[in-house]
């Protein structure tokens, strides 16, 4: 039975996601454009990360401000869980980043969703690696 339920969740996840004529013609028209002369972004980098403000950085600690767009929120117009997970993960990449070394990539992560942002939200992020 679990198995049936996985399938189905999976069809609907599919048909969710689906996109019908005029919103794949839309898709295909995109351009993104780099945001720096001579530095090419992908759709990803400039679709997540666009918008964040870096405040401070030190040595294992970075700042951040993002101004909630509503690019990254759900439904009910709160930041979207994915979207704070992947934020947590790119920022934190950042804070133990050592130019020349190659960069780490993350395994295993644990988030306690302590309460929502809205749209338009201003949210600061502390990271510091040395706690």
């Amino acid at each position: 039975m679990l198995r049936d339920v996985r399938k189905w969740n999976m069809e609907k996840a599919k048909e969710f996601l689906q996109l019908n004529k005029e919103e794949a013609e839309t898709v295909l028209r995109l351009n993104i454009q780099p945001t720096r002369v001579g530095f090419q972004c992908s759709f990803y980098e400039d679709f997540a990360l666009r918008g964040i403000r870096v405040d401070t950085v030190q040595p294992g600690f970075v700042s951040c401000t993002l101004k909630v767009p509503p690019r990254l929120t759900d439904k009910s117009g709160n930041l979207a869980k994915g979207a704070v997970a992947n934020l947590v993960d790119e920022v934190g990449a950042a804070v133990v980043h050592v130019e020349g070394l190659p960069m780490n990539v993350s395994v295993d992560m644990s988030i306690s969703f302590l309460g929502t942002a809205k749209l338009n939200v201003k949210m600061c992020k502390i990271i510091n690696s040395r706690q």
